[in-house]
């Protein structure tokens, strides 16, 4: 067993849901996706699929009907990007989307930065490529351009910081916007800021925009409304909207949150111009390629994107909104709403190890919160006293009883 896989611990948000295993009245809020199952006509056409037969292989870089639909969605909402089928590569989830962008991407000794927090996964995968990870993180309560600090518990880059931290050593750099775990979304100026200067360093972009549908502030993007046919959504900010096809940048995306598809494991990555072939290469190496009937489930998935992905956001948004407004009640708890994603990030005054924070959450008080340590390298400790809730709730009677558990045990 290589000595670095030996070394990396084991994820801490399992370690916390393994404290509630054989607690039946825990409320579990720990994990990154909601509790309502994928849309009837998605799972109605890989059944459809699976009866017809199609249990074969399919093409590495996947079926080209699935990867023009990918391509017609992303100039949809992006018209600027110039993406074609050319440049769309179907993968095994987002996660495996990640991992060969690395593998693409990354040689032993290789520099990596990463804007932190940031979920787990991306600090371990280049770890594994051998790469040296390097960090810049968010601010808690910063102030933005020209306004005053926040108390409730936004996250805000320092630009100049991260500018200066990319240099011609740098060989990528991964950003995670909209992010897990805080929501905090990159404005377009700060991507154009960022994108001129991995220019001038030759830095690679890996950009984790899994969340760019699930955004409840209005777009910055720029919009052909004669072509856009997905645009009744607000879309955060992409790299896409800037980047020209000869840029090093990758995109990685997923069907996972915004068809409610986490365990279909679909995901895509959009490509430079003249990566498809070695890209297909890798996803051979890795997992040959996507099933053809979870393709067919998502090509369905995106034929209906303005029917699911509307009604996926609206709810997300009455969740946040029913979630944030109770724990800014509450004492000791700052938090601001999140501008995109799945999650409140708030932190509680006076507590300082948030993986024991979240484990006596659990055993007293029955509710199940992702430790902010989860998403920082283990040498930073800005993280302390902060706490993810996952606020993708089909019933919102549930965050009610789990915001009425934490302040029963704040008064304890």
């Amino acid at each position: 067993m290589r000595s670095i896989v030996r070394g990396f611990k084991g994820s801490l948000i399992r370690a916390v849901a393994n404290e509630g295993l054989g607690l039946p009245d825990v409320l579990a809020f720990w994990f990154g996706e909601g509790d309502e199952v994928t849309p009837e006509a998605v799972r109605q056409a890989a059944m459809d699929s699976i009866g017809q037969g199609e249990t074969f292989y399919s093409h590495n870089l996947g079926m080209p009907e699935l990867r023009q639909a990918i391509a017609d969605y992303t100039l949809a909402l992006h018209p600027q990007s110039a993406v074609g089928l050319d440049r769309i590569a179907v993968t095994s989830g987002g996660v495996s989307a990640l991992m060969v962008a690395f593998q693409a991407l990354v040689d032993a000794g290789d520099e990596v930065l990463l804007v932190t927090p940031i979920w787990p996964n991306l600090m371990y995968q280049p770890t594994l490529m051998g790469g040296v990870v390097r960090t810049v993180s968010l601010k808690p309560n910063g102030p933005p351009t020209g306004g005053s600090p926040d108390p409730r518990g936004a996250w805000r880059l320092d630009l100049d910081e991260l500018l200066q931290a990319i240099t011609p050593q740098t060989k990528v750099l991964v950003l995670n916007s909209p992010n897990n775990p805080s929501g905090w979304t990159l404005s377009r100026d700060e991507q154009a800021s960022i994108l001129a200067r991995c220019r001038e360093t030759g830095t690679w972009i890996l950009a984790d925009e899994v969340y760019e549908r699930l955004y409840f502030e209005p777009s910055e993007h720029p919009t052909d409304h004669h072509q856009a046919k997905f645009n009744s959504t607000a879309c955060a900010p992409s790299f896409l909207d800037l980047a020209g096809p000869e840029d090093r940048l990758m995109v990685a995306h997923s069907f996972s949150k915004s068809f409610m598809m986490t365990g279909w494991r679909l995901g895509w990555l959009v490509l430079p111009k003249g990566c498809s072939e070695a890209v297909g290469k890798l996803i051979e190496f890795n997992t040959i390629c996507a099933p053809v009937f979870v393709q067919r489930a998502g090509r369905v998935a995106l034929a209906q994107a303005e029917h699911i992905t509307p009604q996926v956001v609206a709810h997300l948004q009455r969740c946040r909104d029913r979630l944030v407004t109770q724990l800014q009640a509450l004492p000791r708890v700052h938090v601001s709403p999140a501008p995109g994603g799945l999650y409140a990030f708030f932190r509680l005054d006076g507590e300082t190890d948030s993986l024991a924070l979240a484990k006596k959450l659990v055993g007293e008080a029955r509710l199940g919160l992702a430790p902010g340590s989860a998403f920082f390298p283990t040498d930073q400790t800005e993280t302390a006293a902060w706490l993810r809730w996952c606020f993708a709730s089909q019933d919102l009677s549930r965050l009610d009883a789990g915001v009425e558990r934490l302040s029963n045990w704040l008064k304890r």
